[in-house]
């Protein structure tokens, strides 16, 4: 396991609790590998997938009109941004705009065997909020 992280609120409350058990300092951190600590977990977040953004859309666009009608329009969207930004940056006034983003190749280290390994250089999307978006957060 290693040495304890000791920003993890989970081992820095194991840590106290060594400490005024054995009332003196954790010098050894590998003591750590022996302990079992919990993992730390975030409480739950709550997404809007797909499917609940179509019906959103259905409802913004009126009873009239059908899911299908919906899911057809939010995947013209999709598929007209994705399109367009391979090409050039897509600015939506008021909502934001996507650009790619290009990484370039570096060095990194995998975490499981600590052997060195190359990562290539790679493209990404980007987005950035735009002013309306950002005050109605």
């Amino acid at each position: 396991m290693g040495i304890l992280n000791e920003n993890h609120p989970a081992t820095a409350k194991k840590s106290r609790f060594l400490q005024k058990m054995f009332d003196q300092p954790l010098e050894n951190r590998e003591l750590g590998a022996c302990l079992t600590l919990k993992k730390y977990s975030k409480p739950k977040e709550i997404h809007m997938n797909k499917g609940q953004l179509v019906e959103a859309v259905q409802k913004k666009l009126g009873k009239d009109t059908s899911k299908a009608a919906a899911d057809a329009a939010l995947n013209a969207v999709i598929d007209c941004i994705t399109k367009a930004v391979k090409k050039e940056p897509v600015q939506i006034i008021g909502f934001g705009t996507f650009s790619v983003v290009k990484r370039a190749a570096r060095k990194g280290i995998n975490p499981q065997t600590g052997e060195k390994i190359k990562i290539k250089a790679s493209k990404s999307v980007k987005f950035k909020p735009g002013a309306k978006l950002k005050a109605a957060i």
